[in-house]
């Protein structure tokens, strides 16, 4: 095999082949036929941990954002005018010790159930690629792999562009054939995940008022659910037609539902405990947008409504990272430096919720995802927070096209 491969990322994949009978690529029998949820027990040899990546060094933060950028044309000039957000942080991002944290963690409750299946760990854009992911697998003697991305939601980068980078790996390992990769469904409203945030957003509630006895938790303070904004185009694409959803698409729309369920959590668990706040004001916001201004991405800006928070009378802003699974390189930025600038400016107390990170509750939940596939577990017996989900085992036809680049070869779903 074409070992000289390793130690870059692998070209985009020509072909994604069917095995004879079966609508989706490099399945196992179980999802071959394309069910949208797998009620058949199925055995795999590991996990496939895949991840976006990040530079460990400043002399691989450029070679890391021309992975990001592939295909753009986007010079080396432009590029520094975001590596800087890296080498204020020496060239490291977080991700890759996050994600090795991460990786033990889940390996070690997998351990713990009785589950006793590697984590092969791969990456988009940096070391390990996830052709040395697959290569790693392959040489260990595994057939099948049951794939878990570390992105939440639904939309091309967070799903469809890891369903490529599988297919990508295969054909770069010529791998197609002999190694199988499913994948487990969009977390978005998994308890595992939701109830993280739950827990930060009540700690930093009772943190405010600790800090300020007078702020008047129903009317002083704004929660802010952030996500990075997406092009409005992409964002309409993601999630299948059939599910009608308004602009925004599917992206958007898990987005709300998830915030809405960790408002009300929060707050049935305040009242739980006789402190009797019936409301909180909120609103999801975008931020790190990164194209041209002449492209529509989704709106409002987190920046930008910091900004009008005191003329409607707040204090006090929590800012919740609910589309982020652990501290990427946009949270110590754009949230830890510009939106708390931001908050400063406008006199504002603020409050920045944790990731889920390695937490204990969301290392079980992604366990809890592996075993639903494991051991057939049915539709109507997976937990969900909101009526969006679950999601698809199969992702369906049509999901989450890129509008720049179209449809590519990826596995795990419907094709095209």
């Amino acid at each position: 095999m074409p070992a000289e491969n390793l130690g870059r990322k692998p070209a985009p994949a020509k072909d994604a082949p069917l095995a004879p009978g079966a609508i989706v690529s490099a399945a196992s029998s179980a999802c071959a036929a394309g069910d949208p949820w797998v009620s058949e027990p199925t055995q795999y040899d590991g996990i496939l941990l895949a991840s976006f990546g990040g530079p460990e060094g400043q002399d691989e933060v450029i070679p890391f954002l021309r992975n990001v950028t592939g295909g753009r044309g986007i010079p080396d000039e432009r590029l520094e005018e975001v590596a800087v957000h890296y080498r204020h942080y020496g060239g490291v991002s977080p991700i890759n010790a996050q994600n090795r944290q991460l990786r033990a963690a889940l390996e070690a409750e997998l351990q713990r159930r009785g589950l006793n299946l590697p984590v092969y760990w791969g990456n988009r854009n940096s070391e390990p690629y996830m052709n040395q992911a697959v290569r790693e697998a392959a040489d260990a003697g595994a057939k099948r792999l049951l794939a878990l991305a570390t992105s939440a939601y639904s939309s091309y980068s967070s799903c469809r562009q890891y369903r490529e980078d599988f297919a990508d790996a295969l054909e770069d390992q010529g791998l197609f054939g002999e190694l199988e990769i499913d994948k487990v469904r969009q977390f978005f409203d998994h308890p595992g995940f939701v109830d993280t945030f739950v827990e930060g957003v009540r700690d930093a509630l009772d943190s405010l008022k600790e800090a300020d006895a007078s702020l008047n938790l129903a009317t002083d303070v704004e929660v802010l659910f952030t996500t990075h904004s997406v092009p409005v185009d992409d964002a309409n694409r993601s999630g299948p037609d059939t599910r009608n959803f308004p602009e925004g698409g599917a992206y958007k729309a898990q987005h709300l539902a998830v915030s809405e369920a960790v408002v009300r959590d929060v707050l049935a668990q305040l009242q739980e405990r006789g402190d009797g706040l019936s409301q909180l004001n909120w609103q999801l916001v975008f931020q790190s947008r990164s194209g041209p201004p002449s492209q529509p991405w989704l709106e409002p800006d987190i920046n930008d409504v910091i900004e009008t928070l005191p003329e409607q009378g707040r204090r006090a802003v929590i800012v919740v990272p609910i589309g982020f699974v652990s501290d990427h390189m946009e949270v110590l930025w754009d949230l830890d430096n510009e939106a708390k600038d931001s908050a400063a400016a406008a006199n504002l107390a603020f409050r920045r919720t944790p990731t889920p990170g390695s937490h204990p509750t969301y290392v079980a939940g992604l366990a809890d995802l592996i075993a639903e596939r494991i051991q057939g577990t049915p539709k109507d017996a997976r937990p969900a927070r909101t009526e969006i989900g679950p999601w698809y085992d199969v992702c369906r036809a049509g999901c989450c096209e890129n509008v720049r680049l179209g449809f590519r070869p990826a596995v795990a779903g419907l094709q095209p």
